[in-house]
């Protein structure tokens, strides 16, 4: 291994659409994403076709993902969530791969992603390729 590259993640463990309560998500998600505001995750899970989620050897959920599906042909990655203590040894990659396996087993052909420019790079090496898109905030 090179100097200055981070080492393998193989201290978690991830698996398919395994329960995950709002409480573990939030706490994820709040040291992932500053400015994070508590949310019930019920609704969101009750409609994705698949989410991954990783957790530590402690059993501490430390990384997750989820996809969602237009019912034919194209899912959607959302979410894409590492904890800080876990970033820089490849559990994105891990999980957004994962995501994209099990979404093609569920029929999926194509896979989307949106994300901010910062983002390219992390998303280019997990095997997207840049497209147009466009996007409209509702809120």
């Amino acid at each position: 291994m090179s100097h200055g590259t981070p080492a393998p993640d193989h201290a978690t463990t991830t698996a398919v659409s395994p329960p995950l309560d709002d409480s573990e998500l939030n706490d994820l998600f709040a040291a992932a994403w500053p400015g994070h505001r508590t949310t019930s995750f019920g609704p969101v899970l009750a409609r994705s076709l698949v989410w991954i989620a990783a957790r530590d050897a402690a059993g501490r959920l430390v990384g997750y993902v989820n996809v969602v599906g237009d019912g034919g042909l194209h899912a959607f990655v959302l979410d894409t969530t590492v904890h800080p203590d876990e970033r820089r040894r490849g559990l994105g990659r891990r999980l957004v791969r994962a995501a994209a396996e099990e979404a093609r087993a569920r029929g999926a052909q194509w896979l989307h992603v949106d994300y901010e420019a910062e983002w390219e790079p992390f998303y280019a090496s997990c095997g997207f390729r840049d497209t147009a898109a466009g996007l409209m905030e509702l809120t």
